[in-house]
């Protein structure tokens, strides 16, 4: 499995090995404060008209952290700056980066405003079916205003982001979110020890706390930006031509990056007429965004740029090791997430979730949403790794164009299998569509010539599936036997039960990944090693 010829791309494989572990175990932190924070508002609103409605207006702040801070705007910002650095200096990345901060700035202040002022219409697009629930309407609206000064947050983080990725400095941009959920954390926390009478304004408190939370991520990822060599010294209102072609390629690509959200808010649109519905989708979805966040957190912070500087710079053999190796490193987590979604998706929900206001009948509701779900997961991480090399070539179009007819294809199955199936046709649905996009791309990438993959990933993802494959069928007996030996009923007990499969499953994945040759021991070794920097 080792190419003679690749010595120096080996070194810059451990390197990259190297920053996705550390970028890996941030955003690893991060999704698990956000299970935390999950499973307390669960416990607040479980799964009631209050959480459909807070559920529902989360969409919109959650469609621009999507749109901007998880890959779109940096797969078109990195390697723009990167050229202009290496062609003009650290004056005209400075102007550069300037520009982009006041741009977005003043575009999504005006964006926070509009939201503010039409709450109920945009009530009316994403929950049609609360127009029927004068209480879910109202409380919805109301938290879409309380909601909205987080939109133009997202947009400054994504810019600061943008800029220390692209200098290679992907620490603060990591922790990011640890501090954005630790924030939320403490919300929910006081909610949940304030008593009855406190608890009865989560709704406004939770969608408050999304602001401020917001203002401690801009205060961590902005200090760090400001100890860059070409650090913003001000907001520029200016279009220079380079500006212009950021807003040129940035445009398809934010719209394909918030295909997913955009899909997830098609299905509780439609869903929105069924009472708990929006609330048990959004509880499975953030489940599902477990691997797929971390998937796209690592390719936006490290393969992406990666993938984009091997096309300045590299030759062919280069470039095919980049891309093979994001490929591998993708779907190394995506398939035995999905594999061990579908089959513990009612032991995650049950120690996750029920307590407290969220009753058995919702973790039967979650758990077949969130096996529906998980089938596509390999497809939409698939999707992320085509999707940065699109981006490195500086062709954001094709992405947007395939990621349309994803959506196309996720919202026809929603809108037909929902009369049928209920929420579980929705989220199939939204399963299915996520391979159509990737197959797509995939075929377009292919017939261009930008998509190479290295000998070696070609020989990994085969032996990923079959470890795969075979995790399954181990946790798969552990799961017979433990609750055949009786399961403990308690919170605590279902705990302990997911977390011994969870390692029994862990445990058994890396000795095949081992003993199937994927992974080398030098590698391992690399990605354990702190990132210069």
């Amino acid at each position: 499995m080792h190419s003679p010829d690749l010595s120096s791309a080996e070194g810059a494989e451990g390197r990259v090995a190297a920053k996705v572990g550390a970028v890996g175990a941030a955003t690893l932190g991060s999704r698990l404060l956000a299970f935390l924070r999950d499973a307390g508002i669960a416990a607040l609103l479980g799964a009631g008209p209050m959480a459909d409605a807070y559920f529902a207006a989360l969409q919109v702040p959650n469609l621009f952290r999507r749109l901007l801070a998880e890959g779109a705007l940096n797969g078109a910002f990195v390697p723009l700056w990167l050229r202009l650095r290496d062609t003009q200096g650290r004056d005209a990345v400075r102007a550069f980066g300037e520009g982009a901060l006041g741009l977005t700035a003043v575009v999504l202040g005006l964006s926070t405003l509009a939201l503010i002022v039409a709450a109920p219409l945009v009530v009316h697009v994403i929950a049609p079916g609360f127009a029927a629930d004068g209480e879910r309407f109202a409380a919805a609206a109301q938290l879409v205003r309380l909601s909205a000064p987080y939109v133009v947050i997202a947009g400054c983080v994504a810019v600061l982001g943008a800029l220390l990725n692209a200098e290679g400095r992907v620490g603060a941009v990591a922790f990011g979110p640890i501090a954005f959920n630790g924030v939320l954390i403490a919300a929910v926390a006081s909610l949940l020890l304030g008593g009855p009478a406190v608890a009865a304004h989560a709704g406004p408190v939770l969608a408050i706390a999304i602001v401020v939370a917001g203002l401690a991520q801009t205060l961590l990822i902005g200090g760090a930006a400001l100890r860059l060599p070409a650090r913003p010294r001000r907001l520029r209102l200016s279009g220079g031509p380079e500006l212009r072609r950021l807003l040129v390629l940035a445009g398809p690509g934010l719209l394909a990056g918030g295909i997913p959200q955009i899909t997830l808010m098609a299905g509780a649109m439609i869903a929105s007429p069924s009472p708990a519905a929006v609330s048990w989708l959004y509880y499975a979805d953030r489940l599902y965004e477990f691997p797929l966040g971390v998937v796209s957190v690592a390719i936006a912070t490290v393969m992406g740029p990666a993938i984009a500087g091997t096309v300045r710079s590299g030759s062919p053999t280069e470039i095919a090791v980049a891309q093979g190796r994001a490929l591998s490193l993708a779907l190394g987590l995506a398939l035995p997430c999905a594999a061990g979604f579908v089959l513990l998706a009612t032991p995650i929900a049950r120690a996750l979730f029920e307590r407290g206001a969220f009753s058995p009948h919702d973790t039967a509701m979650v758990a077949s949403a969130l096996a529906a779900l998980a089938f596509g997961l390999p497809g939409h991480v698939a999707e992320k790794v085509l999707g940065a090399i699109s981006f490195a070539r500086e062709d954001t179009q094709t992405p947007m164009t395939t990621a349309l007819a994803g959506l196309a294809t996720s919202s026809a199955g929603a809108l037909a299998l929902f009369p049928i199936f209920g929420h579980v046709g929705v989220a199939a649905a939204i399963a299915a569509g996520g391979y159509v996009a990737p197959a797509l791309l995939a075929v377009v990438l292919a017939r261009r010539g930008w998509l190479r993959i290295d000998r070696d990933a070609a020989i990994r993802i085969p032996r990923i599936a079959l470890a795969t494959l075979v995790m399954t069928a181990v946790v798969a007996t552990a799961r017979a036997a433990i609750e055949g030996s009786g399961v403990p009923t308690g919170p605590l007990g279902r705990f302990a039960v997911l977390l011994m499969l969870l390692a029994v499953g862990t445990a058994a994945y890396g000795a095949l990944l081992g003993l199937f040759r994927v992974v080398r021991p030098a590698e391992i070794a690399a990605a354990l090693r702190r990132p210069r920097g």
